[in-house]
């Protein structure tokens, strides 16, 4: 059995990030389950603890980095050394560059790409004085470019550079750091998308798993079994890498 850990999911009070607190729990570690609301967190926790693991909820803007470091202090104090890392926080504000405000842009770069900053930064120097540390960044397809996306098309482009340059500069002490980049995972924010754009989120789902060369579109637990497999033990000789989990090849 692998040595138990503890972890962080950032975003964890629903769709992708709750799914990976409870397989993070199921494989064996205790889970911090983060997001803004930290209410929001507790019914995750508690399925967790129903489970038979250990977590605890977390209120933290993980774009503010008073919040980030207090946060990670905690759970360091209830759980032990946070020394596996899932930043999957983020947000959406969508637009044709056109129409996109300053604030949308700022929205957008604020909580995926200084998140990831401000929890690796605060995390890692538990990872370093442990000589065990495991980094899973949340990218996208959409880093390959998406029509009305340039904010987080941008954003999840700059995790995939973040993430390669933590694997070479936290290598040596034991650390990896790699990235997944979802396809259309079925969660309550390609939900909002539909509604944004109008269509029914059936008609959505269908319309998107056509494309898909496995015909269906991606659940939660899909990324989570990914983010598993990047913070098992045996994996500590992939780092730097992005997969892309979106039922077929991406460029």
């Amino acid at each position: 059995m692998s040595t138990q850990r503890v972890a962080i999911v950032t975003g964890a009070a629903r769709g992708i990030g709750k799914a990976t607190a409870l397989r993070l729990s199921a494989d064996g570690h205790k889970v911090a389950v983060l997001d803004l609301d930290e209410s929001a967190c507790a019914p995750v926790v508690e399925e967790i603890k129903a489970a038979g693991g250990e977590a605890i909820a977390v209120g933290c803007d993980v774009s503010n980095s008073e919040q980030v470091a207090a946060a990670v202090a905690r759970v360091n104090d209830e759980l032990g050394a946070p020394v596996i890392l899932v930043n999957n926080a983020g947000i959406i504000r969508d637009n044709l560059i056109f129409k996109m405000t300053e604030g949308d842009w700022d929205a957008v770069m604020n909580v995926h790409l200084k998140g990831a900053f401000n929890m690796t930064k605060a995390c890692q120097a538990f990872m370093t004085q442990e000589k065990f540390g495991r980094i899973v960044n949340l990218s996208s397809t959409s880093a390959l470019g998406n029509r009305g996306q340039a904010n987080y098309s941008t954003a999840k482009a700059g995790l995939q550079g973040f993430t390669k340059t933590m694997a070479i500069e936290l290598g040596k002490f034991g650390v990896t750091s790699n990235a997944i980049a979802p396809g259309f995972i079925q969660t309550e924010m390609t939900a909002a998308t539909a509604e944004r754009v109008g269509v029914p989120f059936d008609d959505f789902i269908k319309g998107a798993a056509a494309q898909i060369p496995v015909t269906r579109v991606g659940q939660p637990e899909d990324i989570a079994n990914t983010v598993s497999f990047y913070c098992d033990e045996r994996s500590g000789f992939v780092s730097g890498q992005v997969i892309y989990v979106a039922g077929g090849p991406k460029d």
